[in-house]
């Protein structure tokens, strides 16, 4: 299934569930039960209590924003959290965690057999699984937690318009009532009109009956009888989006981004050393290329000039699409940053082949000093807030969007799969800070055309300048709403008092 953008946080209560696959879910409660009863036992004869418990998804780009949000919970009210998930899952919060070590937090482990569900040996999250084997939706747990004596909040970690639309789209299934190919979009205006070619298969092809649709449609609604949501955005850089959603869900919505870390929102990341923590902190991922290779790399650069490809933690392109990137990126002459993984139809998980791409290619492209290759995972926020980097092609997941837009990137769009599509409309028409180059893994890009936008986006006059402008208008105001000086406070500070206020005398 396409990964939503927003997971579950159950508040103010002991007890916690997770059921990471849909036919877990009439077990609800015995699992519920049976979590509550470890807990139980380890605590015993322990001060320490929980205040929070969060279940993040089981994905990269969910456990991420999920970590942030419990520091900042805590570090501003002193609320014990537990982040409840499977193990493999746990493991990486805590190898995060240990870089920057965080009293207060408790990580639980969930057991979890992956043989049980269908799955491979030791899959715990999406990263190395096909879409039609994700399961995303945690709105059953609006129940669990009335069924507890406990209030349950959704968490979006995706930004206000792309959650609107993602709701609105499976709800509503509009591009089913029409025979064009454009359609309009409840609970948007008129000129926001969405193309077929930005929903994913299932949601194409949905037709209410089938049963996605009755599952995607139960879920949700389950969700939208949360007590409220929190939007991982900034109130001053979506008002349309944020407008949309508050006047679709009738709750509460707390804009509490963008959760980066602090380096990075106040400009203190400049040295060579803060730059090469970040990652680690953040990401908590050992990267193909060092944190010290890639700067050393934009070092040699101008400002505003290299150019930085990543589709993010679970996605690839085609075999075709990936030859022709690299012709364009080779003929446009322009450096590059290029996070790269095996195509779509190879595992993910294997060692990268040269025959993926043109021959001698990473060849020219490192003794000529062009293009740096970065096998699987790169330190994107080193990169990113590095003074070299001028434009991000993006697959436009919310957390690369927030951490490019932080730094004032330009953007080209390659959306795949989630929200990612209404994201990239988003960032093309209402803040102009980007051009979408192609959608999805089944489109066909030719290097000419790679070529053409790369030079429009990297050119410091016309249509780039312009972007590179409004981008750092947003970057701007994304610091300040994270800006807490003596008895001033951003934005998004008030939003996340508000929000335990709200939760504390509810």
């Amino acid at each position: 299934m396409p990964q939503p953008p927003w997971d579950v946080t159950l508040t103010r209560h002991f007890q916690w569930t997770l059921v990471p696959l849909q036919k877990q879910i009439n077990r609800k409660q015995n699992f519920l039960h049976s979590v509550k009863a470890k807990h139980t036992k380890r605590t015993m004869g322990s001060d320490q209590h929980i205040d929070i418990v969060m279940l993040p998804f089981m994905a990269h780009g969910h456990l991420i924003p999920f970590l942030a949000f419990a520091r900042q919970i805590h570090h501003r009210t002193g609320f014990n959290i537990a982040i409840a998930n499977t193990p493999l899952n746990i493991q990486y919060l805590r190898s995060t965690l240990h870089q920057d070590p965080t009293s207060g937090i408790i990580l639980s482990e969930l057991q979890f057999n992956s043989a049980d569900h269908g799955l491979p040996p030791n899959i715990e999250n999406t990263e190395n699984l096909p879409l039609d084997q994700i399961d995303p939706f945690f709105g059953w747990t609006v129940d669990v937690a009335k069924s507890t004596g406990t209030i349950n909040i959704t968490f979006t970690t995706g930004g206000a318009y792309g959650t609107m639309a993602y709701i609105s789209l499976w709800l509503n299934l509009p591009h089913r009532q029409t025979d064009s190919e454009e359609f309009s979009l409840p609970g948007f205006p008129e000129r926001c009109r969405f193309h077929v070619s930005q929903l994913h298969k299932f949601l194409r092809n949905a037709d209410g009956t089938d049963q996605w649709s009755r599952f995607m449609q139960s879920q949700i609604s389950g969700s939208l009888q949360s007590f409220g949501w929190l939007c991982n955005t900034v109130e001053v850089i979506e008002p349309l989006g944020l407008e949309l959603l508050r006047n679709y869900i009738k709750y509460p919505v707390w804009t509490i981004g963008p959760l980066l870390p602090k380096p990075l929102l106040n400009k203190s990341a400049s040295s060579s050393s803060n730059r090469t923590s970040l990652y680690r902190q953040h990401a908590g991922k050992e990267p193909g290329v060092s944190p010290e290779k890639c700067i050393q790399f934009l070092d040699l650069h101008n400002p505003d000039s290299v150019l930085y490809i990543s589709f993010g933690s679970q996605n690839t392109i085609s075999p075709s699409q990936m030859t022709e990137l690299a012709i364009g990126l080779e003929e446009s002459g322009n450096p590059f940053i290029w996070v790269i993984r095996p195509p779509i139809g190879f595992d993910l998980s294997t060692e990268f082949r040269a025959e993926w791409l043109p021959e001698r290619f990473e060849d020219r492209m490192s003794s000529s000093k062009q293009g740096l290759l970065v096998k699987n995972w790169a330190p994107q926020l080193e990169i990113l807030s590095h003074k070299s980097t001028g434009a991000f092609v993006s697959h436009c997941g919310w957390n690369s969007t927030l951490e490019s837009l932080s730094q004032g990137v330009k953007m080209i769009g390659w959306p795949m799969a989630a929200e990612q599509a209404y994201n990239s409309k988003m960032l093309v028409e209402e803040m102009g800070v980007s051009v979408e180059l192609t959608r999805g893994v089944q489109s066909s890009i030719s290097g000419e055309g790679v070529k053409r936008l790369i030079q429009l986006v990297m050119d410091k006059e016309g249509k780039g300048g312009d972007m590179k402008k409004k981008a750092e208008e947003i970057a701007e105001r994304m610091r300040a709403a994270a800006r807490e000086e003596g008895n001033e406070k951003g934005s998004s500070i008030k939003a996340l008092d508000d929000f335990v206020s709200a939760i504390i005398s509810s």
